[in-house]
């Protein structure tokens, strides 16, 4: 049978769909602002170098030689102990797992798009309002989105590599940049540039600490869709001859290019009609939807535009999380892409369910414990321990498992006299940052 394969702009597109998401349009920014500034920034561009650049041409590396599933790639290029180094593929469940509580965020931003082509909220009080209501009362509008969302999703499944990912991603990611970059040059002529610029780049170097490198390095894990087997998925259907470095570094680029300019654009927006900066889910549903309103009828279209992109953004990551695990189901049972894409879909959409009914006010209580409920507790598990784990794990094959005869074969060509520094930070230093990382998120230290 003929597998499909990517064209290298598809697998270029495909991968940074997959890493640019939700959180890097809104968190990014933030953090940034509030450890340092253009401080943070420095450190998070150096963190992506040394240790996410790192991780990302290792997974490549993996899947790339693998051409299988996860599992199958892991076990494939284990020399010895195949049967356990199988495990280090289920990291792929970290996707699926993610998308339990994202297709329900995902949910919302359909639902912003709507409401935004009618009324926007008039100030951030009502924004506020609106927002708390859908989230915490408002069951059958989530309920509807996250449909939506689902449909979408496993549809686009469904299709395959060519047909569906490469597809969507050849579509969707060239709009949402065009998007951004429009609205970002609109930006660049309000007065709250320079504000947006001073907030996110102005040094603050006395907020630089332990702790700063720690939100760095896991934010840069985060946001490049790292130890989820996403990277690893879509490089085993990557083409003979692929370089791996080059395609790494242009999915970094763009991964933190648009960061930067969605982050300029929106705080500007909130400097010039807002009230300034807010954190979370508070930044993109509240703040930013009030601030809209200030613009009178343009705001309503830069409103739609944003929600759009957003969705786009979304979208294309959502794919990349549950991709892993219906490949792992086609390669080891031999389940028809039909039967894999729909019960993977099904698996995410009923949860989600559940995480949406744990917001609710009248289920709330039921499924709550330990003081998070059940959509905080996904969040939680997923971001604090399953994606560290797949990063270590990653790091500890390539680095110490796999023959260095084998990864030479493949990477010295590539990275040259760069060879040396990289095997050093896999062996060395990224296991160590990833376990300090892990153990930072789980609340140890």
């Amino acid at each position: 049978m003929k597998i499909a394969r990517f064209s290298r702009i598809g697998f270029i597109l495909a991968a940074a769909g997959s890493a640019v998401g939700l959180g890097n349009i809104w968190k990014f920014p933030y953090i940034a602002g509030e450890y340092g500034g253009g401080a943070f920034v420095l450190v998070y561009l150096f963190t992506v170098l040394l240790i996410g650049f790192s991780i990302m041409i290792a997974e490549m590396l993996i899947g790339y030689l693998g051409r299988r599933d996860t599992v199958t790639s892991f076990e494939e290029l284990a020399p010895v102990n195949k049967h356990l180094w199988k495990f280090g593929g289920f990291q792929a469940l970290a996707g699926l797992f993610i998308m339990i509580f994202y297709s329900v965020v995902i949910g919302w931003i359909l639902h912003y798009i709507v409401t935004s082509l009618t009324t926007l909220p008039a100030n951030v009080k009502e924004a506020e309002a609106t927002f708390t209501y859908m989230l915490h009362s408002d069951i059958w509008t989530q309920l509807l989105y996250h449909t939506i969302s689902f449909v979408w999703i496993t549809y686009i499944l469904t299709k395959g590599i060519k047909g569906g990912i490469e597809k969507m991603n050849l579509v969707l990611m060239p709009m949402l940049m065009i998007i951004l970059a429009g609205m970002f040059l609109y930006a660049t002529t309000l007065g709250a540039f320079s504000q947006a610029v001073e907030f996110m780049f102005s040094p603050d170097w006395s907020k630089i600490d332990s702790n700063a490198f720690v939100v760095a390095v896991g934010h840069a894990f985060f946001t490049l869709s790292l130890g989820m087997g996403a990277i690893m998925t879509y490089s085993a259907s990557m083409e003979k001859g692929s370089n791996l470095v080059k395609n790494a570094f242009w999915v970094v680029f763009l991964d933190t290019s648009i960061a930067i300019v969605a982050g300029l654009m929106l705080f500007t927006f909130l400097y010039q009609y807002g009230s300034g900066p807010a954190k979370g889910p508070g930044l993109v549903f509240i703040s930013l939807p009030a601030a809209f309103y200030e613009m009178g009828i343009l705001g309503n279209v830069f409103a739609v535009l944003f929600f759009i992109a957003l969705a786009f953004a979304g979208l294309t990551s959502s794919v990349s999380l549950v991709e892993p695990m219906v490949q792992y189901f086609i390669d080891r049972f031999s389940w028809s892409r039909l039967r894999a894409s729909i019960l993977m879909g099904l698996f995410f959409y009923l949860v989600g369910i559940v995480a949406l009914l744990s917001n609710i006010d009248d289920y709330k209580e039921l499924l709550t414990w330990g003081g998070k409920n059940f959509f905080d507790w996904v969040d939680y598990v997923t971001a604090a321990i399953m994606l560290p784990v797949g990063g270590f794990i990653m790091a500890v094959f390539v680095g110490f498992i796999m023959p260095k005869e084998q990864i030479e074969s493949v990477m010295k060509p590539q990275l040259k006299w760069a060879f040396d520094t990289w095997y050093f930070s896999l062996r060395y230093i990224t296991p160590v940052a990833m376990f300090v990382v892990l153990l930072s998120l789980m609340g140890v230290i």
